[in-house]
């Protein structure tokens, strides 16, 4: 694939001071060499920004991709397709059915991204410095994704307990406030936290794969670091992609301990709540077999397919606009 011809460079190019010896000169590797310029809040800002629009954009899908992950589903929740369900969800639900729960998903998106993203940039460039003498190392690019997952997740794995449960067909949650004040008066605050250890036991090799991949189609397709829409894009929407079809398994048991399915825990004679990994493991293979890890795989690509694409591209964009602004501030007093 060939992108460098009608590639999109954006350098930090700054007003000419009067005189040549006073010209505060901007490259491109100040942009790429980012310790200097880029502050943590930086970081943690573009990844606010780019975790909610993620979220956001591509939200119904993912109501489509919790409904089609259920093990025994009601008759009238059975889906062939992705499509087909957006279509009769809305239709026999109302248009905005495929939206419930984004509330509690995007207050805990901002937060959890922009946490991981600053913990990735940081950690990423402490463990190349160490490893491969501040060159592009896989292996700390691995390191890197793996630990901000762990502070990603525990700010995000409540919101997706809520978020999954109001998606569910014929979910008897009036709202938001409702869903969180039922489950711990029911469950208690333990129920916020049952799947952390499979969301982590699925989400550190997922961004595992994912950082490694973006960094490799990075390394193809923008080899000097440029700020480049379009191979973020395409690195982003294909590391998205790879991860999500390799993690699919443990989505769907992260899924059962999020939602406590009613039907399949009843027709498996489990009284109480499913707790564990290995639990939701067994449960999930008596139920439909080795084909039941893989509910909801189209789903799970076609969302985050483009769901990593726009958190890239919008993450890399607000890194290099607040880059620039902070440059263009600091060389103006010195250009006077």
């Amino acid at each position: 694939m060939e992108v460098n011809s009608d590639r999109v460079v954006a350098t930090l190019d700054m007003p000419q001071a009067d005189s040549p010896a006073e010209e505060p000169v901007i490259s491109d590797k100040d942009y790429e060499s980012l310790p200097p310029h880029v502050s943590v809040t930086t970081h943690m800002t573009a990844g606010a920004v780019a975790g909610i629009l993620e979220h956001t954009v591509m939200y119904p899908v993912d109501s489509v991709k919790t409904r089609m992950q259920s093990l025994q589903p009601d008759p009238n929740a059975q889906y062939r397709g992705v499509y087909e369900a957006l279509k009769r969800i809305i239709q026999t639900e109302g248009l905005s059915r495929p939206l419930r729960g984004l509330n509690i998903t995007m207050m805990g998106a901002g937060p959890a991204h922009a946490l991981y993203f600053a913990c990735y940039e940081r950690l990423k460039r402490s463990l190349s410095d160490v490893i491969q003498n501040g060159g592009n190392s896989h292996l700390a690019n691995g390191v890197a994704g793996s630990v901000a997952t762990v502070l990603h997740d525990a700010v995000m794995n409540p919101a997706e307990v809520v978020k999954q449960r109001m998606q569910m067909y014929n979910s008897p949650y009036r709202g938001l406030w409702d869903c969180v004040q039922t489950i711990t008066r029911t469950e208690g605050m333990g129920a916020f936290y049952r799947s952390y250890s499979t969301q982590l036991t699925m989400n550190i090799p997922f961004q595992a794969v994912h950082f490694i991949t973006y960094e490799l189609m990075q390394e193809q397709l923008n080899p000097h670091r440029n700020y480049n829409p379009t191979s973020h894009i395409v690195s982003g929407a294909a590391a998205g992609a790879i991860s999500a079809a390799i993690t699919t398994p443990l989505d769907v048991c992260k899924t059962l301990l999020n939602t406590q399915e009613n039907v399949a825990l009843n027709s498996m004679n489990i009284s109480g709540h499913l707790s564990g990994m290995a639990n939701a493991f067994r449960t999930v293979y008596r139920l439909g077999g080795a084909a039941a890890f893989f509910k909801g795989v189209q789903a799970r690509v076609i969302y985050q397919m483009p769901s990593t694409a726009i958190a890239w591209s919008v993450y890399e964009f607000f890194k290099y606009f607040l880059t620039k602004q902070q440059l263009e501030a600091e060389a103006g007093p010195r250009s006077l």
